[in-house]
């Protein structure tokens, strides 16, 4: 398995001959190295419904035919634009030939905002999301906060790949983010939803190096690590 960061919380899976995207926020974020128009992609992961996460979703599932994993409301909003969709809720899981995709809880929001309406559409619970095929188990956070639950998601789980968001403001900071990790046990650790905007600038590396003796590494835009 090939899993490859591309800023903030976009992440490429490739497994079982898929090509699968977390959180496709590639339009306006300046730290991805990626083009939208250009992206294949057979599957695409969503944690909840913000801009920031949903980002070039609905064209890039419309161009590829992509079918696009969501908690519920936001599976339901995005079936309106077009697209094929499988809706989940947090607690529940389902094994698809690409692999299995588990919902965990997230503490945060999750709306989409049309700018030029001037709205805001609910889009359900925010998640993190347990990515389990070949083997390997992923556990991507999305946006949240820290709560003592992690605590069981790691005795529950042995994570090969943890995605953890530092940014603060908006997220977890540096220090709940090594918390975060110290419950979670996992194998290998990468810092994701930072930089991206002055409000969440962060030093990747020097989080990596506080959750030493733990390995992990602040991987660079296009930069990959194999399973």
């Amino acid at each position: 398995m090939k899993v490859t960061y591309h800023g903030h919380s976009v992440v490429h899976i490739e497994a079982n001959g898929k090509d699968i995207l977390v959180d496709p926020f590639i339009t306006g974020n300046g730290n991805c190295d990626l083009q939208a128009d250009n992206v294949k992609a057979d599957v695409i992961l969503l944690t909840h419904g913000h801009n920031d996460h949903v980002g070039d979703t609905v064209d890039i599932a419309k161009r590829n035919g992509s079918l696009v994993v969501a908690p519920f409301e936001l599976a339901t909003y995005l079936s309106w634009q077009g697209i094929e969709t499988h809706p989940l809720s947090i607690g529940g899981g389902y094994t698809f030939d690409f692999g299995r995709v588990s919902l965990t809880q997230a503490f945060h929001g999750s709306s989409y905002t049309e700018e030029e309406n001037k709205r805001i559409i609910y889009t359900g619970m925010p998640a993190g999301i347990i990515f389990e095929a070949e083997g390997k188990k992923i556990y991507h956070m999305g946006d949240t906060g820290l709560f003592t639950d992690m605590r069981m998601y790691g005795e529950r789980h042995s994570f090969d790949l943890l995605f953890v968001p530092i940014g603060d403001n908006f997220t977890m900071g540096p220090e709940d983010a090594k918390q975060a990790v110290e419950w979670i046990s996992p194998d290998f650790v990468v810092p994701i939803h930072y930089n991206t905007f002055p409000a969440i600038e962060q030093d990747g590396e020097a989080f990596i190096d506080s959750i030493s003796p733990r390995k992990g590494k602040a991987l660079k835009p296009g930069e990959s690590i194999d399973l």
